[in-house]
């Protein structure tokens, strides 16, 4: 008896076998030489178990190898009774060191659904059915099962190419073949009506598709020898022809004139294009359809009125057709052309040509007693239009209620010497008026030309500011009051007598002396000293009253400004 574990007997199993022993022993202990008793199950294999038998020990090499147990142990080989022995059908044998597995072979499965067993649990192996498998066989073929495998035959109407009657795909691509000519020939720009069959003495049936005709054979047959005769249908495509012509309007682009060809078309210059479709397409019937246009030709109407305006104008309102605009007596151009034209949009083309009245100057009121303004101009900007020329008028205070501006000719202080009622005294081109520019009245100069004349004594006055636009051999005008003088002061004309009287008398006085001496200085052609000194004293005197003057006009003074 072994123990469970394979190893030899403990200490106390053999004494209790030896205790029977005892007194027969003990009467002889003199007499007997102790030996120890060898332990067996030490010295047993490694793959080997201690175990009992016949009351004594020994060693037993283990399941999977044989040997005596002691010295050695060698693998045994279980498969080699056969694999359909130890394993069962349809199996292959794998020996290991000190056992053993068992496979399937290929087509077949474990019923345990493990690759690898042991047939010790009634484990075995069953058949695969391939034919499981979607498609394993390929197209116009079917799959039978077999135990280990599967065969592949082709379906009805169908056979192999290598004229076998069943195949394995294996690795190797076979496919079945239709019995009979296969499938038709395909037709340029033709389709197969309705079904057919592919056995011989069968036909196929073409039409041609849309936009295209034959005349020929439709049919193609399959032959005995299964192959299609060649078909004798050629379809061709139609062709609508020339393009149709529109009124009006001419082609942009042609795409051709077979089906499906397209003609664009566009109005001729001066009309302009209504309906829903601009295009013609060649339809499957050799047919144009469209244009559905029609070209009407560009009509504007009535072209735009512009205030103060004249219009010249043929009275045509085609495209491109033209008005021509000028402004009226008393306004002026303001714009970048003078002439609107009849456009592609039916409409006469947007100007910025205006007509406006002639800018009116605005001054500040003086209001003077005594003594001429020094007047002060600053130089206006062109908001409304062109400024030409700066007059100042003046004229009698009792005539400031009749003037008017438009009607005042521009009359110079010597042709009114008899009748003063009102003359220019100077004048200034716009481009020459600088900013705070001052006139003074009666400074006997020339503007322009004009002549400044001094202001009389005792006499009122009303001065006007006129601004002068010229456009176009078109002048207009406008006007304001820009001073009042009012009990014009005696100093300046008193201030002139005085003068003029002394040097009336020095003259005098000289030319007596003169006289008395000329007897005596007969002889002598040097003009007496006398005159001299009266030319002098005269030309000074001119000077200092030329200077009073003008000193005398810069009194009491306001400042006057152009805006």
């Amino acid at each position: 008896m072994s123990s469970a574990g394979g190893r030899a007997p403990g200490p106390l199993l053999l004494l209790l076998l030896l205790l029977p022993a005892l007194p027969r022993c003990a009467g002889r202990r003199r007499g007997i030489v102790n030996r120890s008793v060898p332990d067996v199950c030490a010295t047993c294999h490694i793959h080997a178990t201690c175990q009992q038998s016949g009351g004594k020990s020994v060693c037993i090499c283990n399941y999977g190898f044989v040997g005596n147990g002691r010295t050695h142990c060698q693998d045994k080989d279980e498969c080699q009774i056969g694999a359909s022995k130890i394993c069962g059908n349809h199996t292959l044998c794998h020996n290991t060191h000190g056992s053993f597995y068992c496979v399937c072979l290929d087509g077949y499965r474990a019923s345990n659904n493990n690759k690898t067993f042991i047939p010790n649990d009634g484990t075995n192996c069953t058949d695969i059915d391939e034919c499981e498998e979607s498609g394993l066989c390929g197209h116009n073929a079917r799959c039978v099962n077999t135990q280990g495998s599967y065969m592949c035959y082709c379906n009805d109407g169908y056979k192999l190419e290598n004229g076998e009657r069943s195949f394995h795909q294996d690795g190797n691509i076979v496919s079945c073949k239709e019995i009979g000519c296969g499938s038709p020939p395909e037709m340029k720009h033709g389709y197969v009506v309705g079904n057919y069959s592919l056995l011989p003495g069968s036909a196929v049936h073409y039409e041609c598709q849309e936009g295209f005709y034959s005349s020929e054979g439709k049919f193609s047959y399959c032959t005995a020898n299964e192959t299609w005769e060649p078909a004798t249908l050629s379809c061709k495509g139609v062709d609508c022809g020339v393009p149709p012509s529109v009124s009006n309007a001419h082609p942009t682009s042609v795409s051709g004139t077979t089906y499906r060809s397209e003609v664009t078309y566009d109005c001729a210059r001066g009309y302009l294009m209504a309906g829903s479709s601009h295009t013609a397409v060649c339809n499957a019937k050799g047919q144009w359809d469209g244009p559905d246009l029609v070209c009407k030709e560009i009509d504007c109407g009535k072209p735009l009125l512009i205030p103060h305006t004249k219009m010249t104008w043929d009275n045509s309102t085609t495209l491109w057709s033209r008005v021509y605009y000028q402004c009226q007596e008393g306004y002026y151009f303001n714009g970048d052309r003078n002439f609107s034209e009849c456009t592609i949009d039916q409409s006469w083309e947007n100007i910025t040509y205006v007509c406006k009245d002639p800018p009116f100057p605005e001054v500040e009121f003086v209001a003077v007693k005594g003594s001429a303004p020094l007047l002060r101009l600053r130089k206006a900007e062109d908001q409304n239009g062109p400024i030409s020329l700066y007059q100042v008028i003046v004229l009698p205070l009792d005539l400031q209620s009749t003037f008017i501006c438009d009607s005042f000719a521009a009359t110079t202080f010597f042709s009114n010497t008899t009748d003063i009622k009102g003359y220019v005294a100077a004048e200034f081109r716009a481009k020459d008026v600088a900013d705070n520019m001052s006139i003074a009245l009666g400074d006997r100069h020339y503007y322009g030309k004009f002549y400044n004349a001094p202001l009389k004594l005792g006499e009122e006055y009303c001065v006007f500011l006129r601004i002068i636009s010229e456009w176009n051999k078109v002048r207009t005008q406008s006007c304001a009051v820009w001073a009042q003088i009012k009990n014009l002061s005696p100093t300046l004309q008193y201030m002139t007598a005085v003068g003029l009287g002394s040097v009336a008398a020095v003259c005098l006085i000289l030319f007596l002396s003169f006289s008395v001496a000329r007897s005596y200085l007969h002889s002598t052609v040097h003009p007496p000293p006398a005159a001299v000194a009266c030319e002098a004293v005269h030309l000074s005197t001119t000077v200092d009253v030329a200077q009073a003057g003008i000193a005398s006009s810069f009194l009491e003074t306001e400042t006057v400004s152009l805006l």
